[in-house]
């Protein structure tokens, strides 16, 4: 009878024990199903987007989002990779995250993963041209964000190179074959040439395996500068091309800062990193219940000019003062 009621204690207290981790565990996942989770794939390496993460971040906290306490952020970077970008991308979707943060290439990788999960884009190219929105005003499907319009800035590229080159007469444009922002914004830089005394010499390239034939010909039509496109190709072999372009002595007007922090001389474009600040405004409101097909897409209204004068003392260039003092940053 005892030993009988030993039993029965002991498996009571069993039963106790397993009900409350039950509850425990079931308490736990409903808690963490309170802390909203978001996903944020980039194109190329940690160290890469690192000042934009940053930047992503103190948007974040400015917000009042602490990423570990109150919000979940899961990172994946395809380091350069295209081919890496649609599996990172399947990887969030499958977490089931409330919102992806993507820039640049990652974006068609994250819209044909998912047209349910709301996108964010922190840096991307024509929304609107690329088929992602249907305006800017009404974005229409479940992407939405920051567009950076390139060739909108060409003709102040060309202006601030030929203000700091004056004495160059031929340009050459390196360009992807077959990329529309590329095309449109050759056909500005075009446009603005003849106002400021240049010739655009255009070469176009479609893999890495044409960078020395197409620098061979910079060198060979007399190139004296070199306006290099901004887009995830481009990117993603920055430091081949700005290698080859310091082998044949060529200033560099770049459309991204990261060019120049690499060894380009000049780069003048949209702030990314307070494009990316603005993202976490973009999380914050479609974690609260918007729908990105009703939050307008943003134009920059922050631009930076940064100069390296590093490259530019190994090129044996004076950057002029006037140039000098409008420089956002400066590389030493």
């Amino acid at each position: 009878m005892l030993k009988s009621a030993i039993r029965n204690s002991k498996f009571a207290i069993l039963l106790a024990a397993l009900l409350f981790a039950s509850c425990s565990t079931a308490e736990g996942q409903q808690l963490s199903r309170k802390i909203p989770a978001i996903g944020v794939l980039l194109p190329d390496s940690q160290a890469a987007y690192a000042s934009y993460v940053a930047a992503f971040h103190e948007g974040l906290r400015e917000l009042g989002y602490i990423p570990g306490k109150n919000i979940l952020v899961e990172y994946r970077y395809a380091d350069g990779k295209s081919d890496q970008q649609p599996k990172l991308a399947t990887e969030l979707v499958a977490l089931n995250v409330e919102v992806i943060v993507v820039a640049g290439g990652t974006l068609g990788a994250a819209a044909r993963a998912t047209t349910a999960i709301p996108i964010v884009a922190g840096t991307a190219g024509d929304l609107v041209g690329g088929g992602y929105v249907r305006s800017l005003a009404r974005p229409g499907g479940n992407v939405t964000g920051s567009t950076n319009v390139d060739s909108d800035l060409s003709a102040k590229r060309l202006e601030i190179l030929k203000e700091t080159l004056p004495k160059v007469s031929r340009i050459a444009f390196f360009s992807v074959e077959g990329n529309r922002g590329d095309q449109n914004e050759l056909k500005e830089t075009l446009a603005a040439a003849p106002l400021l005394g240049v010739r655009i010499q255009s070469f176009e390239v479609k893999e890495p395996g044409q960078f020395q034939s197409a620098f061979a010909s910079m060198t060979s039509e007399s190139a004296e500068a070199l306006i290099i496109t901004n887009n995830a190709f481009n990117f993603a072999h920055r430091k081949q091309l700005l290698k080859l372009a310091a082998m044949n002595r060529l200033p560099t007007m770049c459309g991204r800062a990261a060019f120049v922090e690499d060894g380009g001389l000049m780069s003048y474009a949209a702030s990314r990193g307070d494009s990316f600040r603005r993202a976490a405004v973009y999380v914050d409101k479609i974690l609260k219940g918007a729908k990105p097909a009703e939050l307008p897409v943003e134009q920059p209204t922050k631009f930076e000019l940064v100069i390296n004068l590093k490259t530019a003392k190994q090129l044996g260039l004076t950057i002029p003062p006037n140039v000098l003092a409008r420089a956002d940053k400066v590389i030493k």
